[in-house]
């Protein structure tokens, strides 16, 4: 039997947030790393949460539309993606709702860090639905928070963009009109992706299947 003791550290601090809170793989770093974290220790951030938005841009879909991928497979499908984008011309017509929400350290007997949301959002007017934006907050330590959330949004912070989940097939969405959508955090053995589909007031078929076209690689 070979016994290895790890020096232990009093904190972890991270830079692996993204425009979606966990699109670089934080929530998977930060697990993996407090193996060297004493048990009173602190993870920074210590907590970090996702936002999703209905929006309405015209320019925003005609610029996956140009996206050349240079392949003519389904498998570059650019609207299988998402985008960092700075949101100009557009409207976000709903407040920003809760998404996936991690903490850490995760002390959890089986760390999953898959998710699942559905989110419902209305309209005031009969406007055209071409997708989602993300934003994200996170808890640094104690009441330190930086932000991307409108609401809440980090004065002269311009590290991070929000992100842009595009649909394929816009939709009309008239006054008091039901918007819901489907939005799944999947992990398995080698990649994280994300998947959406539009439930309400349409069913779409699911943006990004299987991690189609848009994933990021865990390394083994």
């Amino acid at each position: 039997t070979i016994s290895v003791n790890f020096w232990q550290s009093s904190g972890i601090n991270a830079e692996y947030g993204g425009s979606f809170s966990d699109n670089e793989l934080s929530p998977e770093c930060l697990d993996g790393a407090q193996r060297l974290l004493k048990a009173d220790g602190l993870s920074v951030p210590c907590e970090y949460t996702s936002y999703l938005a209905p929006l309405s841009s015209r320019k925003l879909f005609n610029n996956v539309i140009n996206q050349d991928k240079g392949s003519d497979s389904q498998n570059d499908d650019p609207f299988h993606m998402g985008y960092v984008v700075r949101l100009h011309n557009v409207y976000v017509f709903d407040k920003a709702k809760e998404c996936f929400v991690f903490k850490h350290p995760n002390h959890s007997a089986v760390i999953d860090n898959s998710r699942h949301k559905l989110l419902s959002f209305t309209t005031e007017c009969d406007i055209m639905l071409h997708g989602f934006a993300g934003y994200f907050d996170a808890k640094l330590y104690r009441d330190v928070y930086i932000s991307t959330h409108p609401e809440t949004h980090s004065k002269d912070m311009f590290s991070w963009f929000p992100m842009y989940f595009p649909l394929k097939n816009p939709v009309l969405v008239h006054a008091e009109e039901t918007i819901s959508v489907n939005f799944w955090r999947v992990v398995d053995q080698t990649k994280v992706w994300y998947e959406w589909c539009l439930s309400e007031p349409s069913s779409q078929p699911i943006h990004n299947a299987r991690g189609v076209t848009y994933w990021i690689g865990l390394f083994s």
